[in-house]
């Protein structure tokens, strides 16, 4: 089954109103690729002027993180509401920082994950393992367990349409990538997974990305495997490197 590609920048805590929009009407100019979906996770003060940058182009908006209830008494805290009314159609949930930084669950991201899914925003699901994790030879058993446990309470339907992120913590920011093999067995597992539970046919549909330090050198050898659909990129993305990994 052909899945399309999806490219999505993670920016992370990065850059201002005025300097992401300067970013984003010059990365436009520099994509050539028509084929991939292009998608950039701003910080959330971002999200208008990028939306606004970006309109009449193909790059989507994102977000990188929300809240799982609509509305109420929670400080500081982003409804999918007020995300959707700004126009963002993805949002980056479980990211291995969120839950290293600020203590997310895998019941909280379940949580973030049905909410997105009920208010018609695309989750990234973020699943991963840490270096001592992958040295202890758990890799395989905790991504299938995370993955489980983001997904649970989702129908077939829903899991074919959502996306799901293999990002190995040792790999985030560190300049180690996983080798092209390491990450397919990885994201080979998350689709069998999702065969266990949700069938084959959920399983084909469901678009799964790499990442961990990609980059413009490495993105064209990890697009090719067979499990691998696209990229979460973060500091390239920063960059109009981003481009030329979309590109490949």
């Amino acid at each position: 089954m052909l899945r399309k590609r999806l490219v999505a920048g993670n920016w992370k805590m990065n850059l201002t109103p005025s300097e992401a929009k300067k970013f984003v009407s010059e990365l436009k100019g520099a994509l050539i690729n028509k084929d991939a979906e292009v998608l950039v996770c701003v910080p959330d003060i971002d999200i208008t002027a990028v939306s606004e940058a970006v309109s009449g182009s193909d790059i989507k908006v994102g977000a990188q993180n929300m809240y799982f209830e609509e509305k109420g008494a929670f400080t500081g805290e982003t409804s999918p509401l007020m995300l959707k009314d700004a126009g963002v159609c993805y949002v980056v949930i479980g990211h291995s920082e969120r839950r290293a930084y600020f203590h997310e669950t895998d019941e909280i991201v379940n949580k973030k994950v049905l909410k997105a899914v009920e208010q018609g925003i695309v989750p990234i699901v973020c699943v991963g393992e840490t270096l001592d994790q992958r040295e202890q030879g758990i890799t395989v058993d905790l991504v299938r367990l995370q993955t489980k446990i983001a997904l649970k309470g989702l129908t077939e339907k829903q899991v074919a349409e959502i996306v799901v992120a293999y990002e190995p913590v040792w790999a985030i920011g560190t300049g180690k990538t996983a080798t092209s093999e390491q990450a397919e067995e990885v994201c080979a597992a998350i689709r069998n997974v999702i065969g266990e539970v949700y069938g084959k046919e959920t399983a084909e549909k469901t678009r799964i990305l790499y990442g961990g330090s990609v980059n413009g050198k490495n993105a064209a050898e990890l697009f090719a495997m067979e499990n691998i659909d696209g990229g979460l990129v973060g500091g390239a993305s920063l960059k109009l490197e981003f481009a030329d990994i979309v590109n490949c």
